[in-house]
């Protein structure tokens, strides 16, 4: 049995990958650098980054390694099976991510749409929640954020918030939505002035603000159809 001895940790701490992810993001790493942080360990005759390395020689690349077995993972010198379950492993949740299909996310064309899709999740809140759902060009919903709970206030929920989650999202437009414990959804000053801020705000930097929802008990008021965006 191979003793396995050279491992990141020995490298230069410049020169560790697992340093550079930390530092400079994944981005960062060649293809067996990555691999290296996946596999830990090297071999008694090569190191991690070099057994890496011809791990993707063999399968010429990741367009092969993306469909090897685990016994031509194992056929290979110094990859044992922890090893090759490890890639694998990694390798099938790339595979998952990749074929998220954007058809099955929920698609918002109407007020009547934002508020069947939180409904029932907020009608029984009872404190009010300030929830944001981030959608992409095709008005697909790509990320549902609560931004704030308690009592709505225009200098508590600040377009900071609101939009640097859209930013981070690379999302194209907003939807906020809050609920009224009250099941009374009738728009306040408050919600008016909350509603203005982000909406100019959206204006500056370029992401809409589709509509702000009010939810109350099983039915909702759209500030956008108020004419206040």
């Amino acid at each position: 049995m191979q003793t396995e001895t050279l491992m990141i940790r020995d490298f230069p701490e410049d020169e560790r990958p697992r340093e550079r992810f930390e530092q400079n993001g994944p981005e960062s790493l060649s293809n067996h650098e990555l691999l290296a942080i996946l596999l830990r360990t090297g071999t008694k005759e090569e190191s991690v980054l070099q057994l890496a390395n011809r791990l993707l020689t063999t399968f010429e690349g990741l367009r092969l390694l993306k469909d090897a077995t685990l016994d031509e993972m194992t056929a290979i010198k110094g990859i044992g099976k922890a090893k090759a379950i490890q890639v694998l492993a990694a390798v099938e949740l790339g595979r998952r991510i990749s074929n998220l299909a954007y058809h099955d996310r929920y698609v918002i064309r109407s007020p009547e749409d934002g508020a069947n899709y939180m409904m029932n999740d907020m009608r029984f809140l009872t404190q009010e929640h300030f929830i944001c759902l981030y959608l992409n060009t095709k008005n697909q919903v790509l990320h549902k954020k609560t931004i704030f709970i308690g009592s709505l206030n225009a200098s508590i929920v600040h377009p900071r918030e609101v939009y640097k989650e859209a930013l981070r999202r690379s999302a194209a437009s907003v939807i906020c939505l809050h609920n009224h414990p009250s099941g009374d959804p009738t728009p306040s000053r408050e919600d008016i002035e909350v509603t203005k801020r982000l909406a100019e705000s959206g204006r500056i930097i370029g992401i809409d603000l589709l509509d702000h929802l009010i939810i109350g008990e099983n039915k909702f008021v759209s500030l956008k159809e108020k004419g206040y965006l």
